[in-house]
C-alpha cells in the first residue's frame, strides 16, 4: 500500500531531479503521438524544481529568453559541436 507523507526541502529536491531523469526517459522511448504528452510532462516536472529554487514560470521564461538572445537557440536548426 502506497504511503505519503510531507517530504522535506533536501528530500523533495531529490525526487523531483529523480522524476525529471524518469519523464526524460519516457521522452527519449516516445513516438510522434506521445511525445507532446511527455514534453508537458517534463514541464511539470520543470515548473516545480523552478518554483523550488524561488522561480516562478515567468521568470523561468524571462530567463530561458534571455539566455536565447544571449547565446542563441534552437529554432533555426543550428547545431554548435564546439564544447566536444
Amino acid at each position: 500500500m502506497e504511503k505519503l507523507h510531507p517530504a522535506d526541502p533536501a528530500e523533495y529536491r531529490e525526487r523531483l531531479r529523480t522524476k525529471l531523469r524518469e519523464e526524460v526517459a519516457e521522452y527519449m522511448e516516445a513516438d510522434e503521438t506521445t511525445a507532446r504528452e511527455e514534453l508537458a510532462d517534463i514541464l511539470e516536472v520543470a515548473f516545480a524544481l523552478a518554483a523550488d529554487h524561488g522561480v516562478d514560470p515567468a521568470q523561468l521564461e524571462k530567463i530561458r529568453a534571455s539566455k536565447t538572445q544571449e547565446r542563441g537557440g534552437f529554432a533555426e536548426l543550428i547545431i554548435w559541436t564546439g564544447n566536444r
